[in-house]
């Protein structure tokens, strides 16, 4: 019987019997199995996307003339 487990990431297939003979190591390196990790798939919105955008400011323009003035 195989067992698939997860790091976030990949999905790799292993026998139960070698992931409980070595579970200290998967966990360790960060996988579980697939059936713990639920995963909620929210749908973004407009305004949660607005919301989080971040206005920049308008760049100031720097005079050539007067720069070369003071040095």
């Amino acid at each position: 019987m195989d067992i698939q487990l997860t790091n976030g990431r990949k999905i790799i297939t292993k026998d139960k019997k070698y992931y409980e003979a070595n579970i200290n190591h998967f966990k360790r390196n960060g996988f579980v199995p697939v059936d713990e990790v639920k995963k909620e798939i929210k749908k973004a919105t407009v305004k949660d996307i607005s919301d989080k955008v971040v206005k920049l400011k308008p760049r100031k323009k720097k005079n050539v003339k007067k720069t070369k003035k003071k040095n």
